[in-house]
């Protein structure tokens, strides 16, 4: 018997302990967690299709090929005025397995600071020391628990600085993660330029810091080349569990809440479609949403819980007054410098980036007179809370120790925005610059269908795209965003200065090279700024704030409803100095344990 249902009529029609909404990166791993007791049986509901076979997933070579097909749900944000007008893509995977079957396969961990942020809120057992432990004492610590590691060794160890800290990885877990098998002569040019400006290289890049220098790790299988993600990760070696079931293809259009003599909220299962029909699945334990940053505050929406005003706006009946669903959107800010360099450099054939990363302290990259003006700024800041505006305020003290700024330095354009002429035979590299504390704070919202067909007495469906406005560089939280940025760029110029990189970088291109002021500087960041692909919080913890400030307790249940759980990026409060997929697996591996542990306590 296989896992995978093409049935919706026998999906409907099981006794579920549990439904996960989302077969994605974070509810795949929930599922398997939970299926590990043979006495419970799971369901997941995934919109999109199975694709366990599908080269353009599975091959990273060339990487995001999958975006904009069929495997994308294909957002994209409102107009920006802090980006001039423009709207930016904000791809999201619409497969079983989710954005990890579609993103660049960067493995890596934040700094410890980032994650005692979310426990000084107040959010108890999710600083560092929570995610690199387990709640039973028989369990792997959860960022270990999700991850094998495939040791490095010999020569190319050392010639391309493939290092780790034994005690900080996993050797066992699910996802794979390794190091390139073979690199272009431009990784040791920058790894050295970096060196030589004064950064540290960082030999224990997974321990609780990843500041510095270090060459990058991916989830790639070494063993067969292929891209190591949820669903080869987590579902095939469970397809043939009686108790794991995954119905693909099937749209949740609402979870289903019930009121006891107008008592507390309950959810009892989803409502969802399957081509032109309609079910209910039914939860008799907890229905978790896992559909990700965007889709589970939708859902949320949708199923009468959030903002009073937005969900009548909207026809949705309010069943639990909340307004912090959907808000507190953070992202990662982009943007990508591009150098002609020497034609002599080759690119390798390579799946994914096998470059150095650095992460850099704001300190390294600009001035001590820049650097207090910024601290002067934030605090002037009026928008969040004590506790959160003091965490933001100790990010940017001069003695901080944190990674502000990523740069990834690669073979080839980068960018969408800068086109050569087609006869242009010159070759390129891309600086990809990141800011990785956003000040920024958008939000993601339902609203009514305003199509041609539509009638102004529908409510929103999850058919109708939300509303997905960042506030990139807008107001002033943005503002100050886009100053950091500004800065942030001039320190790619340095890096692409010196040697013994500088030897084969003939010129910038991108910016041009008549850009020079500050302001024109930050009028080029405002017309190229993209994303990154890391959005944040709109289901976030709220800390000892509670319903105030947050979605989720720091149980991940839903306030105001008993047996409803949000497990996914959006629960966390505060973003992160580093890419997102491996600590979504340590937040999926974290929530199957708090649910498991919570079950326990009931039962005694």
């Amino acid at each position: 018997m296989t896992a995978l249902s093409s049935n919706p009529h026998d999906f409907a029609a099981r006794d579920f302990d549990y439904l996960i909404v989302g077969g994605g990166t974070a509810g795949l791993v929930v599922a398997a967690r939970l299926s590990e007791d043979p006495s419970v049986v799971v369901g997941v509901l995934e919109a999109g299709p199975a694709a366990l076979n599908e080269d353009a997933i599975n091959v990273p070579d060339p990487f995001l090929r999958t975006l904009g097909t069929k495997y994308d749900w294909q957002f994209e944000t409102i107009r920006q005025d802090g980006l001039g007008g423009r709207t930016l893509p904000w791809p999201r995977g619409k497969v079983l397995g989710g954005t990890s079957a579609l993103n660049l396969m960067t493995w890596n961990r934040g700094s410890k600071q980032d994650y005692d942020a979310w426990e000084e809120l107040g959010n108890k057992g999710w600083g560092w020391d929570g995610l690199l432990s387990s709640l039973r004492s028989s369990s792997r610590p959860f960022f270990k628990k999700s991850e094998t590691m495939h040791l490095p060794g010999g020569e190319k160890q050392s010639i391309y600085r493939e290092y780790y800290d034994p005690e900080s990885i996993g050797t066992s877990g699910p996802v794979h993660a390794s190091y390139s098998k073979q690199y272009s002569k431009t990784h040791q040019l920058c790894y050295d330029a970096l060196v030589g400006l004064g950064v540290p290289e960082n030999r224990a890049h997974q321990g609780g810091s990843n500041v510095g220098v270090w060459t990058n790790l991916t989830s790639v299988n070494p063993e067969d080349d292929t891209r190591s993600y949820a669903a080869p990760a987590y579902f095939k070696p469970n397809s043939s569990k009686k108790n794991f079931v995954v119905l693909t293809e099937a749209l949740v259009q609402e979870i289903v809440l019930s009121q006891e003599d107008g008592g507390a909220w309950i959810a009892t299962g989803v409502r969802f479609t399957y081509g032109n029909d309609t079910f209910i699945a039914s939860a008799s334990r907890e229905v978790i949403l896992s559909a990700g940053s965007i889709q589970s505050p939708q859902l949320l929406e949708l199923s009468g819980i959030g903002n009073s005003r937005i969900l009548k706006d909207a026809g949705i009946e309010v069943k639990v007054p909340n307004h912090n669903v959907g808000e507190n959107l953070q992202d990662h800010l982009m943007t990508i410098s591009v150098f002609e360099i020497d034609p002599s450099l080759e690119m390798t054939n390579l799946g994914a980036p096998a470059c150095p990363y650095c992460y850099l302290p704001i300190p390294l990259a600009t001035s001590g007179g820049m650097l207090e003006q910024l601290t002067d700024k934030i605090e002037a800041l009026g928008l969040f809370d004590p506790d959160e505006k003091e965490i933001l305020q100790t990010r940017f003290k001069s003695d901080a120790n944190l990674g502000h700024f990523e740069y990834i330095f690669d073979l080839g354009n980068w960018s969408s925005y800068f086109r050569p002429e087609p006869s242009d035979d010159k070759k390129y590299a891309s600086v990809l610059q990141i800011l990785q504390y956003p000040f920024s704070r958008g939000s993601i919202h339902i609203r009514k269908p305003n199509g041609s067909g539509s009638n102004a007495n529908d409510p929103a469906t999850i058919t109708d795209k939300p509303v997905i406005d960042p506030r990139y560089y807008s107001g002033p939280h943005g503002e100050l965003d886009l100053e950091i940025m500004t800065q942030c760029i001039r320190f790619s110029d340095r890096l692409c200065r010196s040697a013994p990189l500088s030897d084969f970088v003939r010129s910038r291109v991108a910016p041009s090279p008549s850009i020079t002021s500050d302001d024109d500087v930050r009028d080029w960041v405002v017309r190229n700024t993209t994303t990154d692909w890391h959005p944040v919080g709109t289901c976030s913890m709220g800390g000892r704030r509670g319903i105030q400030s947050g979605v989720v307790d720091d149980r991940l249940r839903v306030y105001g409803v008993n047996r409803l759980r949000v497990i996914d990026a959006s629960i966390m409060p505060l973003q992160i100095s580093a890419h997102l997929q491996a600590t979504v697996y340590a937040i999926a591996e974290k929530g199957a344990d708090l649910i498991r542990e919570d079950n326990i306590a009931k039962r005694q």
